[in-house]
């Protein structure tokens, strides 16, 4: 584990909480390399390198490890395009056909930048990421053609019957949208968008090393070795995909020690050491709820400008987002009001739990997440209820696996096999109601009862079973 000694917000307890629940997120996902910075106040108080950033040479991830950070990039294009409105170069309400021939949506209630930077355009997704990602690792093929502006332009002007909304209407995370808005920024700027981002957002924070081209990567010193996690677990080195059409929704590479320069200006309402990036009213209204994506774990949330935001996370606003391309991953979280935020990476297709994040946060707000986090009790309660069962005698067996976040009933029996989900019967995961479709509509009732010394029974149609074997 690589670690940078600075000042700490967190007491040593706290480490030692965030750290085991790092290293066994990454040992049970199989994530071969992770970095970690969290920042307070202004200051970096923690920041830690765990696992390898290449495991053929077993050379340890560092904080100062450039990994591939995804969506996380689609806040900066954000950013540029609010730069580009605070001068009066563009209007939030312009028509995207303005800027670039874009056939989709209809003349009378035209897509517009704001939905764009929404995801509210009313364009499902149309598979550009998956097509260019992998095509440039060498995976799966897709042999639609996706070279030029031209190509990408095609391809999505020749999707009209796909658009499923008017604009505004509903939220459909829409990669394509941020490609637009890449050639958008180069169109009305006349840089190309990685020198705009460079000149006029990077150099400003002093990202000096972060980056989206791969010569300037690969000369770094300290950087990833990506990884695809196979349908085993096993994992095989590959190279980022970089290419133009990624830069803006997603190919920024970067350090966490640099994206905490990122996460600073933000709190600070779009100042980093003395020098304004964008007007604070403007910043301060990418960090809002623009279209509501649904309830969630923390009620009400919804997408900014190129920020995720939940209303109410332990009491407060949370602005965040998450990236992966597949081969490497990340997470950019903070809360503003209280001068707290978090840079995670790793290198491979996921960083490991999505409860990484939340864990770091709650502890710098001196809270207790194995208390307070909703995600930590599910899973505990999840674990609770996998295992095998059996009936009186041994008659029957039926295992519970769990599945990422699903619960799966399972059998193999003389009278036939069964693999199927457990549906919750309401939100109340304590509840411990579930049921499954065993025929064709037909819904048949799961419960579990956990009784005061921990011993768990299944109750299925005419059958109880007690939980053998975790």
């Amino acid at each position: 584990m690589e670690v940078m000694e600075m000042s700490s917000g967190l007491s040593e307890e706290a480490r030692d909480k965030l750290e085991g629940f790092i290293v066994k997120a990454m040992a049970e996902a199989h994530v071969p390399g992770l970095s970690i910075a969290l920042v307070k106040d202004g200051e970096v108080v923690y920041a830690r390198g765990f696992g390898a950033r290449n495991l053929e040479r077993n050379i340890p991830a560092t904080p100062n490890t450039l990994y591939g950070v995804g969506s996380c990039t689609k806040s900066f294009t954000a950013l540029a395009i609010m730069q580009l409105v605070e001068e009066g170069r563009l209007d939030l309400e312009d028509p995207v056909g303005k800027y670039v021939p874009l056939k989709l949506g209809m003349k009378e209630k035209p897509i517009r930048i704001h939905h764009l930077l929404t995801h509210s355009s009313g364009i499902p997704s149309l598979g550009v990421a998956v097509i260019l990602i992998t095509r440039m690792t060498g995976r799966e093929e897709h042999w639609i053609p996706m070279s030029s502006l031209e190509d990408f332009l095609r391809h999505l002007n020749g999707a009209s019957e796909e658009v499923a909304a008017e604009p505004g209407e509903r939220f459909f995370y829409f990669n394509s949208g941020y490609t637009l808005l890449g050639e958008v920024v180069e169109r009305v700027s006349g840089m190309r968008y990685e020198e705009y981002v460079r000149e006029r957002i990077l150099k400003p924070l002093r990202m000096n090393r972060s980056t989206f081209l791969k010569e300037e990567f690969e000369k770094d010193p300290d950087t990833m070795t990506a990884y695809w996690k196979e349908k085993d677990g096993s994992l095989t080195p590959t190279v980022h995909p970089f290419h133009k059409f990624i830069y803006a929704p997603g190919g920024l590479l970067s350090s966490v020690m640099e994206l905490t320069n990122y996460l600073t200006m933000n709190i600070n309402g779009g100042v980093f050491e003395g020098e304004r990036l964008l007007e604070e009213s403007l910043l301060r209204g990418m960090q809002e709820i623009h279209i509501e994506r649904g309830p969630g774990l923390f009620g009400r949330q919804g997408y900014g400008y190129g920020w995720a935001v939940t209303e109410d996370f332990l009491g407060h606003k949370l602005v965040s987002h998450g990236g992966s391309t597949g081969v490497s991953s990340a997470y950019l979280g903070f809360i503003p009001e209280e001068g707290v935020g978090v840079a995670l990476a790793a290198n491979t297709g996921s960083y490991g739990s999505p409860a990484i994040p939340q864990v770091a946060l709650a502890l710098l707000l001196g809270r207790e997440p194995e208390k307070e986090l909703p995600i930590l009790e599910i899973g505990r309660r999840l674990d609770l209820l996998t295992g095998v069962y059996e009936s009186y005698k041994g008659i029957r067996r039926i295992s519970v696996v769990r599945k990422g976040p699903l619960l799966y009933l399972e059998s193999k029996e003389r009278f036939g096999e069964m693999s199927a989900p457990l549906i919750p019967e309401s939100e109340r995961i304590e509840d411990y109601r579930f049921y499954i479709y065993s025929g064709v509509g037909v819904k048949t009732p799961v419960e579990f009862v956990v009784d005061s010394k921990g011993r768990v029974d299944l109750y299925i149609e005419r059958w109880r079973l007690h939980k053998v074997k975790a």
